[in-house]
Parts: C-alpha cells; structure tokens; sequence
C-alpha cells in the first residue's frame, strides 16, 4: 500500500531511518583538529594525525553499503527517512537522486556530522540554517524534521521552530510522539530508539546480525502486541557503513520481509507520522 495510507486507527507505524554521515564526518582534510573519532576499527589517534583507515571505512559506506541498502529498500519497498548530514549529500549526489526518484524523506543531521551541543547559539543556527538551505537544494523540498550529532543544547528545540521545521528527533523516552513547548512556540517530537540500531552490531561487540535480527523480530512482535489506537510506531535506525556490508545486510532484508508479512502496518516516514499526530492532537498554547 502507498505510505500515505494509514490502514486503521490501530495500526503499528513502522519508521526505518538511514543515517547519511559518510563524507561529513571530522576529517583533517576538512579542517577539523582532530581525525573522527568513531571507528569501528578502534583507532583513536592524536590530533593532527589523519586516521586513512577510518577515512576509508567512512568511503565503504557510499561505495558499497549504499548500493546494497538501496537494493534492499528498491526490492521491499519499504520507505525510509534518511537523515543526512547536508555535505554528505552533496558529496554523494547519486544517494540525492534515488531518494528523490522514490519520494522518500530527508531528515536534517545537521550540515556535518559534528558535535552541535558544543556550538553557542548563533553558531548553532547557523548549522541548523546551513543544512536546511543544502538539503533543500539537493533534494528539492526542505527539511521537516532535524537529529544531533548524540546531543542537543537547550536552545536547539527553539531554533528548529523559528527555522521553520516540525519535528525533532532528539529523544528516546518513548514509543510515540508528543508534543514540546519551546519560547518561540510547540514542536513535535518523534523520539528515535538506541537499542534497535545497527550500531550493536559493530566489530567488537560480540552482538552478530543473527543477535540483531531476534532483537528487532523480539521488539516487533511485542510493539505489534501493544498496538492500539494512538501513533504507536518501531523505530529502526541504520548507517550505510554498518548494516551495507556483505554480513549484515541479510539480516536487515530478512526482518523487513517479515514485518511486511503482518497486516495492520503503517509504513511511515517520520515527517508523516509527525504531522498526523498534530493533526489529531492540538498543540499546547
């Protein structure tokens, strides 16, 4: 069915989220003091060193996982939101063209993928602004929705609202949206879910694709169990790095298929759930 049709008031939404941060991560070639620190390989350098191995790791993800993601979602049908780091996008134009081609949402993860809670208001909005403007150009309608880098300051909310978007992301307190009051007005939140993500599954972990697969068919069934009337909706994030190699992949196929044998499913972008939710519920004054 169209991801625009909600099949009943009791169906489970279900959001897949693909994170775009390949190209946008801290680099030494773009300035940054220090190479990224997240590696799967381990590596943590000094400042000033480039880290090539991690770099290359970063590039995997484009080369490689985003064909075999892509694969996965032209072959299901599933939609997706994609949050992107703004630069990501515009160093990976061909990851712009096929969102676009299948009308699927990007989400703003800020113009790169660094830390904002460490940015002062005006530097932050300006990130916030910087985003918005790229992804708009590169997919041809602005963001609705935003995500941090891990962490968020206490103006961020505020900031998203006067910029003009309607849901943040910023949240793992529960299961379904809900309504924030900021100074310059309400926003929706559509909390995003840590446990379920692709990142257990990192080298080191000891969590393998088999353990994941069970843990998201385990959540599944329990939240599908709860479904009722209201915006209940699964949250699943993965990283074109992590869940696009050849071991992992199999494992996200395997669990959409089998989310798709269920009726009573609302295959939802983000932006969609969130406006239903206002829609149905007024905003606090």
């Amino acid at each position: 069915m169209p991801e625009s049709d909600r099949p009943s008031s009791t169906s489970l939404g279900f959001s897949l989220v693909v994170n775009v941060e390949e190209g946008a991560e801290m680099s030494i070639l773009d300035g940054d003091r220090r190479p990224e620190p997240v590696d799967e390989m381990g590596l943590a350098l000094k400042d000033g060193l480039r880290n090539y191995g991690n770099e290359s790791n970063y590039r995997y993800g484009i080369k490689e996982g985003f064909p075999r993601v892509a694969k996965v979602l032209s072959d299901t049908g599933v939609p997706a939101t994609w949050t992107a780091a703004a630069i990501a996008l515009e160093r990976a134009p061909q990851i712009a063209e096929f969102i676009t081609k299948r009308d699927d949402e990007v989400a703003s993860h800020g113009y790169r993928w660094i830390q904002q809670y460490r940015m002062d208001e005006d530097a932050e909005r300006e990130f916030i602004q910087r985003a918005r403007d790229s992804i708009t150009a590169s997919i041809g309608t602005p963001p609705a929705g935003h995500l941090s880098r891990y962490l968020l300051t206490d103006k961020t909310r505020e900031i998203l609202v006067q910029e003009g978007f309607t849901y943040h992301m910023d949240d793992y307190s529960g299961d379904e949206p809900y309504w924030a009051t900021t100074p310059s007005g309400p926003i929706v939140v559509m909390p995003y879910a840590i446990d379920t993500n692709d990142m257990k599954m990192w080298q080191g972990t000891g969590y393998t694709p088999r353990d994941w697969y069970d843990y998201l068919v385990d959540s599944f069934d329990q939240m599908y169990s709860e479904r009722r009337e209201g915006f209940r909706y699964m949250s699943l994030g993965v990283h074109l790095r992590i869940v696009g190699r050849p071991g992992r992949i199999g494992a996200l196929r395997k669990f959409l298929e089998y989310v798709k044998s269920h009726d009573d499913v609302w295959w939802i972008h983000r932006r969609q759930m969130a406006a239903a939710f206002a829609a149905a519920n007024p905003a606090p004054h």
